[in-house]
């Protein structure tokens, strides 16, 4: 057993605690984590969502890599990264419920943009549980159907954002539509309640995602 002085003790805890702010820096990083909280995901797709190149994408999953906040995997030719653990599902969870609580522009801009200044009437997952009970609504999850089939809310639908259009007919138009995707900052659940709003369809936005959810069942 290795007897350090207190000092030193502090000094190296801190520096190790350290490593993670220092890889939570950058914007980028943190919309990866977020990405991944939807389950694993290839450096492609996390390019494309983030609208980054392959090269920078790579460098940002190495730095949050180095501080093992992820691991990887390989398939064929393809990269897979996933969140490290569970308890860094939450403290991705918790750094941004921090934000919301201390930085009052956060609500303000989200209220604004995902939910058009609240003009879509979102509902919680309480409401949504009673509709659902009495078989009032229709459940969409719009994200890509990956992550559906990764995880997804109880009797909820796969229509992806991109296919949704296409998907209009199959869809009632006597039961009020609950769109949701990947969470508080999640845009396809607004754009899908504003295209089926615009086709006469009752639609309404969760406010919540799968994160959301199975925080509430624990």
């Amino acid at each position: 057993m290795i007897f350090i002085e207190a000092r030193e003790f502090k000094d190296f805890i801190y520096g190790e605690f350290a490593r993670i702010g220092k890889a939570i820096s950058s914007p980028k990083r943190i919309e990866l984590l977020d990405l991944l909280t939807q389950g694993p995901k290839t450096v492609e797709a996390l390019a494309a969502d983030t609208k980054m190149s392959i090269a920078n994408t790579s460098k940002h999953l190495q730095a949050l890599l180095d501080s093992k906040l992820v691991t990887y995997s390989r398939d064929k030719n393809y990269v897979i990264y996933r969140l490290a653990s569970e308890q860094v599902l939450m403290f991705v969870l918790a750094l941004r419920g921090t934000a919301e609580d201390r930085i009052s522009d956060v609500k303000l801009v989200r209220e604004g943009h995902i939910l058009r200044e609240n003009s879509l009437s979102p509902i919680s997952l309480e409401e949504l549980g009673e509709k659902l009970n009495k078989g009032a609504v229709t459940l969409l999850d719009v994200r890509p159907f990956e992550e559906y089939k990764h995880e997804h809310l109880p009797n909820a639908l796969s229509v992806p954002i991109s296919e949704l259009e296409d998907h209009l007919e199959s869809l009632p138009k006597d039961k009020e539509i609950v769109a949701y995707c990947r969470g508080p900052y999640c845009v396809y659940a607004t754009e899908a309640v504003e295209l089926l709003k615009s086709r006469g369809y009752r639609a309404t936005l969760l406010d919540a995602g799968i994160n959301e959810w199975k925080q509430i069942q624990h």
